[in-house]
């Protein structure tokens, strides 16, 4: 298992702060995250920028923002973006995908569409044209959403044969699920039958994870992404924690806290180690 951390507050500096503290107290990755507009938060900056900096502060740890959601943005400049990142981290970008939360301001309160179907289209449709600029090859897509005569995108990225894509996986919409098999790991999300949202458990991730080892024919080279919190102060219960993940098919936790944030707090964690239950 590799561990990561999300740092969800802080300017670019204090980031780039935590992100150096993080990869020397031995975490494996870095993570911040993608949004426009929360009445909630004080202050946001952009990922991209921030990216910027976590990739310049740092030489070892994988990077990405929890998530990109690519209806928001043009798929070629998300290209570009994600190909000019790869290249200044050296190959250690990595690209989450989801909808995105209609609650952050980003689509409705500028014009964008919030009909899911529109964004799952948007999604699919942006992936397909990444995946076609990143080879570096003359590619020309007509779809329902963009459409554009054949071009070719230079430089590739330093990563083979793609940055890696974390797909968000609604579990167990069969349409969601399949979606996540064309990619390199699934975010997972549970939906009751009812359509509201649902708490993961282990026995839901090893029923993912056989479900994609059944119709990919191994997990090789496929990350099941976990996200949640350990004790710190607690090295034993955190690895305790992390491990029945990890017995579950989990290959990455990442450590996050959405709800009471701070550089202190942020700082203490960081600073305290990954759960490692190796």
């Amino acid at each position: 298992m590799k561990y990561g951390v999300l740092i969800t507050g802080g300017d670019p500096r204090t980031v780039g702060d935590l992100a150096a503290q993080a990869e020397a107290a031995g975490w494996d990755g870095v993570f911040f995250w993608d949004a426009i507009w929360l009445e909630t938060l004080g202050g946001l900056y952009d990922p991209w920028v921030v990216m910027t900096v976590i990739a310049m502060r740092t030489e070892r740890v994988r990077f990405g923002a929890l998530v990109t959601p690519p209806a928001r943005r043009r798929p070629w400049k998300l290209a570009r973006e994600t190909v000019s990142l790869d290249h200044v981290s050296g190959g250690r970008l990595v690209l989450p995908i989801g909808l995105g939360a209609l609650d952050d301001g980003a689509f409705g309160r500028v014009g964008e569409p919030t009909d899911k179907r529109i964004l799952a289209e948007r999604m699919d449709e942006s992936l397909a044209i990444l995946e076609g600029l990143w080879s570096g090859e003359p590619f020309a897509f007509d779809g329902k959403q963009y459409r554009f005569e054949a071009m070719r995108f230079t430089p590739r990225p330093v990563q083979r044969p793609r940055i890696p894509v974390w797909m968000v996986g609604a579990w167990p919409r069969e349409r969601s699920m399949r979606r996540v098999l064309q990619w390199d790991g699934l975010l997972p999300n549970k939906l009751e039958a009812d359509g509201r949202p649902g708490t993961i458990t282990h026995d839901d991730l090893r029923a993912m994870a056989a479900w994609i080892r059944e119709r990919r024919g191994s997990l090789e080279g496929f990350d099941l992404v976990m996200e949640g919190q350990t004790p710190g102060d607690q090295p034993s219960d955190a690895a305790a924690i992390t491990g029945a993940w990890a017995e579950a098919g989990a290959t990455w936790w990442i450590e996050s806290d959405w709800a009471d944030w701070s550089v202190d707090k942020m700082r203490a964690r960081i600073a305290a180690g990954p759960p490692r239950n190796d």
